[in-house]
């Protein structure tokens, strides 16, 4: 299985072969991984990478009811998941963005640009998507009290801790498509900062059992996302299309509005009147003053450093603008004052065409047909 055309071959173990066919390599160990659920010597091994680990069955209203909670052996789980990222970014890459690329001939640094956009829009478009689902189905958005009611939440639903395995799994891929992907020197930090950042409140929410305010916050932060790059992508097919930035700018302000009302809803007051309040690691149980405050400060930081770039990002965007007019005004007004050309002959005067000395010019005989 191929996933990119090979136009010139590269000696085994070399930089550029490993590059080229990261793909393939990586496909081949998820087959391999599979092929061990076939033998009954290595199934129980090859399920820990492919099937989420820490299910407890409890009785219910609706009867037995198996959930999850997390432990050492999500590691492996999320090294199988983050081959799978590597395959299906592999899969966009070549047969939907690399297509576009050859109509557009955009330059490189657009290029690279247009290639994280598509990725991270696919991504986006998916998870938000499915955290919506997650959030209908578990009835998050209906009743807003049980984001914080009954803490910890250690025992997750399937989908709630598989949605969570696959996130920090496409986070972990980005890191090494950094340099599969050959990123500019100038991007690779732009494109850490982000990867970090969501690598960080991922974790934190699915280690501090903030599952459900986590599955809020991301819900939005996707969405948002989601209408930037869409506007990025329709930017570079056509530079004229500049309105879904300003749409994207009103969703990402209601985003960071609506992530810091939520917090402090949830950290702040609903977690603060808990009655289960101390540090218990057996019990998964991490409501005291200090994490809750160094939550809120985390995440009031990155709430603050995001509203800086979106304000830089847009008092660049209104001087671009500016200046474009300007140069549009003194196109035109360059044009109104240009002077009329002179008839190579002389001048009119009159009615009468004059010559250059005074003297009339002499006119010219037509030729006979």
């Amino acid at each position: 299985m191929a996933f990119r055309r090979r136009n010139k071959s590269y000696p085994f173990f070399s930089q550029e072969f490993l590059i080229q066919n990261h793909a393939d390599i990586v496909f081949s160990l998820v087959i391999f991984i599979l092929i061990g659920l076939m033998f009954e010597a290595t199934a129980k091994t090859a399920i820990l990478f492919i099937q989420p680990q820490y299910n407890v069955t409890t009785q219910s209203a609706e009867g037995e009811v198996t959930l999850y909670h997390y432990g050492w052996k999500d590691c492996a789980t999320i090294l199988f998941y983050f081959f799978i990222a590597i395959i299906l970014h592999a899969v966009v890459q070549e047969y939907l963005l690399d297509k576009v690329n050859r109509r557009l001939h955009l330059s490189k640094s657009k290029n690279t640009k247009f290639n994280e956009s598509g990725q991270l829009c696919v991504f986006h478009l998916v998870s938000s998507v499915w955290s919506f689902y997650i959030l209908i189905t578990e009835g998050y958005l209906l009743h807003p009290s049980s984001l914080w009611e009954n803490y910890p939440h250690v025992h997750l639903r399937f989908q709630v801790k598989f949605f969570y395995l696959t996130q920090l799994a496409y986070w972990l891929h980005a890191l090494p498509e950094l340099y599969f992907q050959k990123v500019r020197k100038e991007e690779i930090s732009r494109q850490l900062q982000y990867i970090c950042l969501y690598l960080m409140h991922i974790s934190a929410a699915y280690l501090l059992n903030l599952s459900r305010v986590g599955l809020v916050l991301l819900f939005f932060q996707y969405v948002s996302e989601l209408g930037f790059h869409i506007a990025r992508l329709l930017y570079f097919t056509d530079e004229n299309h500049q309105k879904m930035f300003d749409l994207w700018a009103i969703s990402f302000v209601f985003t960071r509005m609506a992530t810091l009302t939520l917090m402090f809803l949830s950290v702040g007051f609903g977690l603060a009147r808990a009655e289960n309040q101390g540090l218990d690691l057996e019990m998964g149980n991490f409501n005291t003053v200090l994490i809750r405050m160094t939550v809120l400060l985390l995440v009031c930081l990155t709430q603050s450093w995001l509203l800086w770039k979106f304000i830089r990002f847009q008092l660049r965007r209104w001087r671009e603008f500016r200046h474009e007019q300007a140069v549009r005004k003194k196109a035109a007004a360059k044009q109104s004052l240009r002077p009329l050309k002179r008839d190579s002959l002389g001048h009119h005067e009159n009615g009468v065409l004059k010559a250059e000395n005074g003297a009339s010019p002499r006119t010219k005989k037509l030729k006979s047909p």
